[in-house]
């Protein structure tokens, strides 16, 4: 069985090129809301689900929020990929740290994994907004 987000609610959720901006508990000042510490944010779920969800081969997208889930668990699958040779904590916080740095693409741009999925920018304030929440989801997975 696939694992759909809980956050299906749209209604008064700011999007960047069709992605929800979501609450995220984080001390990261961006364009997501801040989140209740107590509950579990997009990235939890992501977290708590990606086991499960890695192994279907189809994924029905039944709210925008899913369409997150399915990025976040293609981000977090980089980053054991990335973990998988280091053997210290160093080594692999430095990967991590070095993966959060890099060049993330927004949709519309050559590179980006999912190019159906989310729209393309319809302005370059929304690629800012877009670009800083698909940095906000790599800084999150790694704290």
């Amino acid at each position: 069985m696939v694992y759909h987000s809980s956050f299906v609610d749209d209604d008064g959720i700011t999007k960047a090129c069709g992605c929800p901006l979501l609450p995220l508990k984080t001390h990261i000042k961006g364009p997501a809301p801040a989140s209740d510490p107590d509950k579990a944010d997009i990235v939890d779920e992501a977290i708590t689900f990606f086991r499960a969800n890695v192994f279907f081969k189809n994924f029905r997208v039944k709210s925008t929020a899913d369409k997150l889930l399915i990025y976040l668990t293609f981000y977090i699958n980089i980053a054991l990929k990335r973990l998988e040779g280091c053997r210290t904590l160093a080594v692999g916080t430095k990967a991590i740290i070095n993966l959060g740095l890099e060049k993330v693409p927004v949709p519309g741009e050559p590179g980006f994994p999912f190019p159906g999925l989310f729209t393309p920018p319809e302005s370059q304030e929304e690629a800012d907004k877009g670009g800083n929440k698909w940095k906000t989801a790599q800084l999150c997975i790694q704290s």
